[in-house]
């Protein structure tokens, strides 16, 4: 069969440009946000390499050929060697941890004379490629744990490596794969669980020292004990599709845990958790023993789903409390309401805040920033740096960047799902997944809704790694787009 005489310029066409003109459109925002963020009163050369803008262009220089490299291989290259390229950056995992340069507390650089490399951004794209490579085979089932099993274990290695170098932040990245596994037939309890586990943390732990009125009940367990009860009794009525034992349990156990309320509120104060175990305990019971005789398997997974959550809750007031470093505890109990510490743990957030706020609906204009350029805030120009968006650029600014970050995960959702082999849509939702997380929890840290846990925005923080690994992350898939309509020999 004659082929094609020329392949490039066809798939030059078939890129999807839409993507392209965001990802420009991104690094120019980007370069400027970095700018404003490390300009100083009298710089006179915004383009010189003893500037952080000045090397910032080096960077996006550097970024724009890899771009152009990546979309010129063969698309085939990355599934066929998707595996070695894991076990590589596998290895730089491992062998950083023993790095013995340490920057800010943190093993995860490689430092080879001037340039400094960090191998956690770049293994994002590797464990994608992993990922999409394994999903792919034959007779792959998500609901089967001989293939699960492996596939978490493509996840969990990078993490662990990264945890060990002391870098948590960037190992949580890896758990927006799940948001991947969701899209490919992974059952919605699990995610349902996984959300229900934050929740009993963040209200467990925020009201744990609450009490209610005048008895020694806390309020925090009281809340989680009642959700989980909640919770079950639905499950019982989605998953067993049956509706009348639902109602009849959560009558059971509302109706008990509000008569002690009740008791203890208006008779006796005591501490009406001890009936709420109680309660969950014969609850669980009640679920084995319905499984045992109706024979339905769903039965038993909600009575783990309860007993799961009652163990979580326990564990995770100990892990806060006796597993996470002091800085760690202090940001959550800062990012949840129980300590202020505006001089400590609160510091960044609270500058930030008040950089964004400066902004106002327009902005102060671009280098006109006060915060920013007296530099209250810290690591502005790095995992702080959608505070010189705020400032800069205030509130509309601000919701155009954002914008740009919908439409760009809007538009990769949709080329994912016009991919024609699962590799390609796999390894598309991994990219969708990664932006999507790092978006949403940067932009979250700086306005003080989620913890700060130390990770990039896309295209804007500065540093070569971070940029270099979003680009080979974005490209590999344009590549895989761009010949998806290529017969495969």
């Amino acid at each position: 069969m004659e082929q094609p005489k020329d392949k490039h310029p066809g798939v030059l066409r078939s890129l999807d440009w839409v993507t392209i003109v965001i990802y420009l459109l991104l690094l120019a925002a980007g370069w400027m946000s970095v700018c404003g963020a490390s300009y100083d009163y009298g710089d006179t050369d915004l383009l010189s390499l003893s500037t952080r803008s000045g090397m910032q262009i080096v960077w996006i220089g550097a970024s724009i050929v890899i771009a152009f490299v990546l979309l010129l291989l063969d698309e085939r290259y990355y599934e066929t060697f998707a595996y070695i390229i894991y076990i590589i950056l596998l290895l730089l995992l491992f062998g950083t941890i023993f790095n013995p340069h340490s920057i800010k507390g943190s093993h995860s650089w490689l430092v080879l004379g001037p340039v400094r490399l960090q191998p956690a951004e770049f293994a994002k794209f590797a464990t994608a490629l992993a990922l999409a490579k394994f999903m792919s085979v034959y007779g792959y089932d998500i609901h089967k744990w001989k293939y699960f099993g492996p596939t978490l274990a493509i996840i969990l290695l990078p993490m662990v490596c990264i945890v060990l170098q002391r870098e948590t932040g960037s190992a949580l990245v890896y758990l927006a794969f799940f948001l991947m596994f969701y899209r490919e037939g992974m059952p919605g309890s699990i995610l349902f669980t996984a959300v229900a586990m934050v929740v009993y943390f963040v209200v467990g732990i925020r009201y744990a020292d609450n009490m209610l009125s005048i008895t020694p009940t806390s309020i925090g367990k009281y809340a989680v004990l009642l959700m989980i009860q909640l919770f079950s009794s639905a499950m019982v009525w989605v998953y067993c599709r049956d509706k009348r034992d639902a109602l009849r349990l959560l009558a059971f156990c509302l109706g008990i845990t509000l008569v002690a309320t009740l008791f203890s509120l208006y008779v006796i104060p005591f501490d009406v958790v001890w009936v709420q175990l109680v309660v969950a305990a014969l609850l669980i019971g009640y679920l084995l023993w319905q499984g045992l005789a109706t024979r339905i398997r769903n039965y038993y997974w909600i009575a783990l789903f309860a007993l799961g959550s009652m163990l979580f809750f326990n564990l995770a007031d100990y892990g806060l409390n006796h597993v996470l470093q002091p800085h760690q505890r202090t940001r959550i109990n800062v990012l949840l309401g129980l300590e202020e510490d505006l001089k400590g743990a609160g510091y960044n957030v609270h500058q930030s805040e008040i950089a964004i706020g400066s902004g106002g609906l327009e902005g102060k204009g671009f280098l006109n920033g006060t915060q920013t350029k007296l530099k209250y805030v810290p690591e502005q120009d790095t995992d702080f740096i959608f505070c010189t968006v705020g400032e800069e650029e205030g509130f509309v600014g601000s919701a155009g960047v954002l914008l740009l970050f919908l439409a760009l995960i809007l538009r990769l959702i949709h080329l994912s799902e016009r991919q024609p082999y699962r590799f390609g849509r796999v390894y598309g939702y991994c990219v969708v997944s990664i932006f999507l997380f790092h978006v949403f929890i940067n932009v979250g840290m700086v306005l003080g809704l989620t913890p700060v846990i130390g990770i990039p925005l896309p295209f804007f923080s500065y540093g070569g790694s971070s940029l270099w690994g979003f680009t080979f992350l974005l490209f590999i898939f344009l590549a895989l787009d761009a010949r998806r309509n290529l017969v495969r020999s």
